[in-house]
């Protein structure tokens, strides 16, 4: 019987040949993330349960990025546990404004194929855009992987999801997720592994991969994950052509689940109030004459390079609608440079974009941009919970960068251009 692709990474991670869904495990860490929101409560932990040493201090990453810049008194003790933290037991990559902790991790080389990654947030499941198995834990399961590099786990069944084919104009991987996860619905991926098959996710970039995985949580999954191939090895530094072989399903793979779609049939959706799985085509939505109040392009999801040239590229020349307010965030310094040095951010500063510094900000309601009641904002992060970016009457619409930058410019919800 043949493996599917998180099972052979449980079996290469573990040494146990034959373990499949529904075995109990124990995996070996690769590599941890702690973010900012989680760091005292995970310290406190460590030290309750007697831990004297963190059992690999170079496989151990702090990132500074949910409370930055501080937006409430309490938010600098966090940053001031976390130093005496990294000091005391030594942990030495702490990121401090570096960017999103789903952005640095494959970004900086953190995570390669085949890795298997935890973080103290439920978007950790991003990474698995390379081929690894990443997913979100609590702060008590965090600490005990700090002192013994070890935790159990259940090999989770599998949705294969075969997409194949070429996406129409205006169509991004954001709306291929989104459809996805309607027709799953939020809690339709329980404690399983999407796996995306298909020449369509084959000519995608890592960047378009990574905001698929990381909204695959959405569904209730415990990981996304694309098979590694030459961009993945290309993206993360990758020279072992042996993982790459190593980590392709078996064709009589035992599935829970197969979708299958064609590319041609998606076309531009919105998650619309106040559920990610409250699908939506665009076309149905523009004919309503909802009138938008503000637009946030950024976050773990789509703020990426690739996010913030396509929606330059709607706004070029052009100027967001009067009273909109359109806030763009960088998900890493390193995108902002980079987005700077090709003039993406003054396109859209001159079309009247408010540009942030990197960080989680809006998405989770801290800083940047929150709304009050009434407001209609188009944001291209991932969840449209009440009161995720403001008050609990604020409604919230994801949609892809392309979608909300044509909505910026219009003032409304709008079908982007060139879609049929």
């Amino acid at each position: 019987m043949g493996a599917t692709l998180i099972e052979k990474i449980i079996r290469r991670n573990t040494g146990i040949g034959t373990a499949k869904a529904g075995d109990i495990v124990t995996v070996n860490a690769s590599r941890v993330m702690i973010h900012d929101i989680f760091i005292p409560f995970v310290a406190d932990k460590f030290e309750e349960m007697g831990f004297k040493k963190i059992w690999d201090p170079d496989k151990v990453v702090l990132i500074y990025d949910h409370l930055v810049p501080a937006s409430q008194i309490d938010d600098t003790r966090h940053f001031k546990v976390g130093d005496a933290f990294a000091e005391k037991y030594g942990p030495i990559h702490v990121h401090r404004s570096d960017g999103i902790c789903h952005q640095l991790m494959p970004e900086l080389g953190y995570v390669k194929p085949g890795d298997v990654v935890f973080g103290t947030d439920s978007h950790t499941v991003t990474y698995g855009c390379v081929g690894a198995f990443s997913t979100g834990i609590g702060y008590t399961e965090m600490a005990s992987i700090l002192g013994t590099g070890k935790l159990w786990i259940r090999v989770p069944e599998t949705i294969r999801v075969n997409v194949n084919g070429q996406l129409p104009d205006g169509v991004t991987a954001k709306d291929v997720i989104l459809t996805i996860i309607g027709d799953l619905r939020a809690d339709g991926a329980t404690y399983q592994s999407l796996e995306f098959i298909g020449d369509t996710f084959d000519h995608m970039s890592v960047d378009s991969r990574m905001t698929i995985s990381n909204m695959t949580v959405e569904a209730g999954a415990k990981c996304g994950l694309f098979k590694p191939d030459l961009r993945t090895a290309l993206y993360s530094g990758l020279e072992d052509d042996e993982v790459l072989e190593a980590l392709i399903p078996d064709d009589d793979a035992v599935y829970a689940r197969v979708l299958n779609y064609r590319a041609e049939d998606f076309e531009p959706v919105m998650a619309c109030p106040s559920q990610v799985d409250n699908i939506h085509p665009v076309r149905e939505l523009a004919e309503k004459d909802i009138a938008v109040d503000q637009v946030f392009i950024g976050s773990c999801t789509n703020g990426r390079l690739e996010d913030l040239e396509a929606a330059a590229a709607v706004l070029y020349g052009q100027h967001v609608a009067p009273f909109v307010k359109l806030i763009v965030t960088p998900a890493s310094r390193s995108i902002y440079r980079r987005a700077a040095d090709a003039g993406i951010l003054d396109v859209l500063m001159e079309a009247g974009a408010i540009v942030t510094h990197p960080s989680c900000g809006l998405c989770c309601g801290r800083t940047g941009g929150i709304l009050t009641d009434g407001e209609v904002v188009v944001a291209t992060n991932n969840r449209n919970f009440l009161g995720r970016m403001g008050t609990s009457k604020v409604q919230i619409y994801l949609s892809s960068p392309i979608t909300a930058a044509t909505c910026a410019l219009t003032g409304k919800i709008t079908v982007p251009e060139g879609v049929d």
